[in-house]
């Protein structure tokens, strides 16, 4: 669970970047910078589009620093809230481009976008999950994090955390019971 602690040295993290100090946009590309490349990676068509969106997402949260408000979202929510519409935008300008079309490719019609109430309240519900999965223990979150937003097996994610596949599972396992507690509790309060 996130303390006052940690809350706190976010918000210290985040003004120091606002101030332009080059070793916290560092330390907060170390902490950050291979969960908004796996996304950018999903996301982007390419490598060096995935690279590039990760270098835009990170410029932009050096830019935006000063409105990090720890009381309303956990720091990985909010970095992957930027992240998200960045790489939304990103893919809603490329496809405003014409591209060229074989004549014997089949044709996909493009999915609707979800009109601005309808985004919003996605958004809403990512930014709460996000502040969910942050009160997870570590191994629960980085198994949830990995998963399902890196779009990793469970096999990969053992290997990379030197953690049998076995306990790999129960954590997710036990990820999903507790995510799901915490939505049953809020849904029945309201």
């Amino acid at each position: 669970m996130n303390s006052a602690n940690d809350k706190h040295a976010d918000l210290k993290l985040m003004q120091r970047i606002a101030a332009g100090e080059e070793s916290a946009v560092v330390e907060l590309y170390d902490r950050f910078g291979s969960l908004v490349y796996r996304l950018a990676y999903q996301a982007m068509p390419s490598r060096d589009e995935a690279e590039d969106a990760v270098q835009e997402v990170f410029v932009r949260l050096w830019k935006t620093a000063d409105r990090y408000d720890p009381a309303r979202a956990a720091l990985v929510t909010w970095v992957l809230l930027i992240t998200r519409r960045h790489l939304v935008d990103r893919l809603r300008r490329s496809q405003s481009r014409i591209k060229p079309v074989k004549m014997n490719e089949e044709f996909r019609p493009p999915i609707a976008e979800p009109v601005d109430g309808e985004s919003i309240e996605n958004e809403e519900r990512f930014a709460s999950l996000m502040e969910k999965i942050a009160t997870l223990p570590e191994l629960q979150r980085t198994v949830v994090m990995r998963a399902y937003l890196g779009g990793q097996t469970l096999r990969q994610i053992g290997e990379e955390l030197d953690t049998p596949i076995g306990t790999v599972k129960s954590a997710l396992s036990r990820a999903l019971v507790r995510l799901r507690e915490c939505s049953g509790v809020e849904e029945s309060v309201s």
